[in-house]
């Protein structure tokens, strides 16, 4: 174990810039292991899988246009962080909250503050990554100049298909069919990957987002499957026919990402035993096995008890 651990820190300490990594390579059995669990899914699945050091990947649909349910609010964080950046907001600033910015009755923390309470950004911006809060995530995306400023970032930072549908005027349309946001399997995962690697907004900015989506309360899916020793970034989304997380793992052997989405899902249960939240389990899990053959790693008995 403290060999493992210490290997960990030498990696994350001369982590790679993203002109270092590996080109992108197919891997065929790995395809044909992801296609098989995605077909126990009786809906759609996209799926994008890529070992930063060895290049080694997957691609199931991974440049259709899926629901982003909640992993919109990653694109939500840049665009904070774009502002923070660029002086039009302040890290430590102090906001407060108001009955105005009340989201119907979501029974998030922020949402359910009194008015007049003072909240400061950085909390703002770390529930709406770590906790996935609504309110606080609309209240961000207001902030920043609504949806069509998150989307005017993502197009300057050649992001082409993940937008935000909701409250983003001319777009309601596709917030009919994707809700709150859309997105491909391999645009999100990129998205994390650029932040990983210091590129998103600017090396400062990048590593404090990274800080955010390392601190992640919902842990059931992806990250149950991962030992809970080994540090990943992620974000999860959940609607009811859509289930989804993406997540970059600091593996001991080398970084990797991946990204699992559904949509048009019979199954709409929020029970473990959803066919979508079982999917990811299930990557998650071929991943690790795959990547890090020689540290086996299965969740103990009882795990469920503990698992938000």
């Amino acid at each position: 174990m403290r060999i493992v651990s210490l290997c960990l820190v030498t990696l994350l300490a001369a982590a790679p810039p993203a002109d270092a990594q590996a080109p992108f390579r197919r891997d065929a059995a790995l395809e044909a292991e992801l296609t098989r669990l995605a077909s126990e899914v009786d809906g759609d699945v996209g799926i994008y899988v890529r070992h930063l050091k060895t290049g080694h990947g997957a691609l199931i649909r991974a440049d259709e246009l899926f629901p982003t349910a909640s992993m919109v609010k990653l694109p939500i964080l840049a665009a904070t962080f774009q502002r923070i950046h660029d002086g039009a907001l302040a890290f430590d600033s102090v906001l407060v909250w108001g009955d105005s910015l009340r989201y119907g009755d979501d029974d998030g923390l922020v949402n359910n503050l009194k008015p007049g309470t003072p909240v400061p950004l950085n909390q703002l911006t770390l529930m709406m990554i770590t906790t996935s809060d609504n309110a606080a995530s609309l209240w961000l995306q207001a902030l920043v100049g609504g949806g069509a400023a998150v989307n005017e970032w993502l197009h300057a930072n050649g992001f082409d298909s993940t937008r935000v549908n909701s409250r983003t005027p001319g777009r309601r349309p596709n917030w009919e069919v994707y809700g709150w946001g859309q997105t491909t399997p391999r645009e999100i995962a990129e998205l994390l990957a650029r932040i990983r690697d210091g590129r998103a907004v600017s090396r400062p900015a990048s590593f404090q987002m990274y800080r955010h989506l390392t601190r992640i309360h919902w842990n059931g899916e992806a990250l149950s499957a991962i030992p809970p020793w080994v540090q990943v970034a992620s974000k999860q989304g959940s609607v009811d026919r859509s289930r989804s997380e993406v997540a970059l793992v600091n593996a001991p052997s080398g970084d990797y990402l991946f990204s699992v989405i559904t949509r048009n899902q019979r199954d709409t249960t929020y029970a473990p035993t959803n066919q979508g939240y079982t999917l990811i389990r299930r990557v998650s899990a071929l991943l690790w096995r795959r990547f890090e053959p020689g540290l086996p790693w299965t969740p103990p008995d009882g795990t469920a008890a503990y698992t938000p």
